[in-house]
């Protein structure tokens, strides 16, 4: 398991590594495509500065798919229209898109500075009547990654 310093940050291999690790998937493309999907559908769901904000802390080429991959920043999406947006590019059930999801915003939360992580989840309105977005965050209510797969 890496431990994670939110000082020292992490490179593409090993972000990639981890997501795969924690996700159990079989090669990299897979997990870049989970990434990928993952991030550049919450890119289009933020306005542009929390999006550049929240991408600052990773590495340069996830950091991409938050910001340069997304040609329209700000879009209103609820938690299910995200998820099929993921399950879409991931080419994967909504089932594993949406697990996939959050587990790698777990990944990021432990990498991004908590003011950013919380500007996320501002940006995102949590309440069941209102968009149901409670259900990205999941894994890192349960307390994160490691105590999440122990329950």
């Amino acid at each position: 398991m890496v431990v994670l310093d939110r000082h020292s940050g992490m490179n593409f291999d090993e972000f990639t590594g981890e997501v795969q690790h924690r996700l159990e998937l079989a090669d990299t493309g897979e997990t870049v495509r989970a990434i990928r999907a993952t991030l550049s559908t919450l890119g289009q769901r933020l306005p542009e500065g929390n999006a550049d904000d929240l991408a600052a802390s990773l590495p340069m080429e996830i950091e991409w798919y938050l910001t340069g991959a997304v040609h329209e920043h700000g879009q209103r999406f609820d938690w299910g229209e995200f998820v099929s947006r993921v399950s879409d590019i991931e080419g994967s059930d909504p089932a594993d898109a949406a697990h996939h999801a959050r587990v790698i915003v777990d990944l990021v939360r432990a990498l991004v500075p908590e003011s950013d992580f919380q500007q996320l989840r501002d940006s995102l309105p949590e309440s069941e009547d209102d968009e149901n977005w409670q259900q990205l965050f999941e894994v890192v209510d349960a307390g994160g990654w490691s105590e999440a797969t122990e329950t």
